[in-house]
């Protein structure tokens, strides 16, 4: 038997796990979506699949096996927190709570979740983790190809700001996946981070500062960069290059065609992320069903994982906040 999802939240993201749990996951059926708005929840939901506006009466179900989390990042920790009573196995999108007391509640409540029944209801959902090129540039350093990793330059661009946008809700909600992604790649924390702006582009507006560097040390001394730009306007870039002793190795732009015509080359860049990230989600996806059946899967980030980002998040915020000054992650 399928496992029986369930989907909060039928935005954008949840609309494109509903897509691939349906059409590209074996293992799994969508059974039911949850949504404020009752006509997105019914758009997004395949023709069997019930919908309803109340996320719990989606995680008390009994057609719900395992639940998905896609909705605002305000309601993540309460879904997850339901979730763990209901006993229900969930997959939440980043980031885990937009405060740490939040965060520290759920990984206390899974710990204690761990401790009385031996199991591990949440799965966090860093989906860089499985994208074909960060996991070849992890195996790269990890048999250190090219000697020790000395710098990691990390690049994030986005064509426009979502409304409301600001410095602090970069950092919590767009730089959450360096935050999680470079201490993956390293096998090494970050202890120490420092934010940097100067001019601010004319597409930036009320409280964001973009574009924004921002410095990361980790506890085996190697720098980290990135540039985080959010009103880049041209689309959606990422990219991420180790330097190493010997050598240095980088994620490559992939596009799906180059054009060349009257001497120039020419290729598309994507509106957003999906794009650049779709095998990520799909093979995410399917290490998460491919778990709950109890089979052999890649390692998912776990709650503690979305802790620690969340972590050196309110340092780059007390960074913000202290002129740009070096600042450490408190753990």
């Amino acid at each position: 038997m399928p496992i029986r999802v369930g989907v909060i939240g039928a935005g954008v993201m949840g609309a494109d796990h509903i897509k691939n749990l349906s059409a590209a996951v074996n293992g799994a059926e969508v059974t039911f979506v949850a949504d404020l708005v009752a006509t997105r929840a019914a758009a997004a939901a395949p023709p069997a699949a019930r919908t309803t506006t109340d996320p719990s009466e989606l995680i008390n179900s009994s057609e719900v096996d395992a639940v998905v989390i896609a909705s605002h990042d305000s309601t993540h920790a309460g879904l997850v927190l339901e979730c763990f009573e209901a006993m229900t196995p969930v997959l939440c999108e980043k980031l885990l709570a937009p405060t740490l007391l939040e965060s520290l509640e759920v990984v206390e409540a899974e710990a204690d979740i761990l401790a009385a029944t031996g199991a591990r209801l949440l799965s966090m959902g860093f989906m860089r983790r499985f994208d074909p090129g960060y996991t070849a540039l992890h195996e790269s350093i990890r048999v250190r190809s090219y000697g020790e990793p000395l710098m990691v330059h990390c690049t994030s661009r986005t064509a426009a700001a979502g409304p409301g946008s600001s410095s602090e809700s970069a950092i919590t909600n767009s730089a959450i996946h360096e935050f999680d992604i470079i201490p993956w790649l390293l096998g090494t924390p970050i202890t120490e981070v420092a934010w940097q702006a100067g001019r601010s582009s004319r597409h930036s507006t009320g409280d964001l500062q973009d574009p924004a560097l921002m410095l990361l040390r980790t506890a085996d001394g190697t720098l980290a960069t990135l540039e985080l730009f959010l009103n880049a306007q041209s689309g959606y870039t990422t990219r991420c290059e180790v330097v190493s002793e010997q050598g240095s190795a980088a994620l490559p732009e992939p596009s799906a065609l180059v054009v060349r015509h009257e001497g120039q080359q020419r290729s598309g860049i994507p509106a957003d992320w999906r794009p650049r990230f779709a095998d990520a989600y799909r093979l995410q996806l399917q290490a998460w069903i491919s778990a709950l059946e109890g089979g052999e899967s890649a390692p998912l980030a776990t709650g503690e994982d979305g802790l620690r980002a969340s972590q050196v998040a309110q340092a780059m915020i007390r960074s913000l906040h202290s002129d740009g000054a070096f600042t450490k992650v408190i753990y």
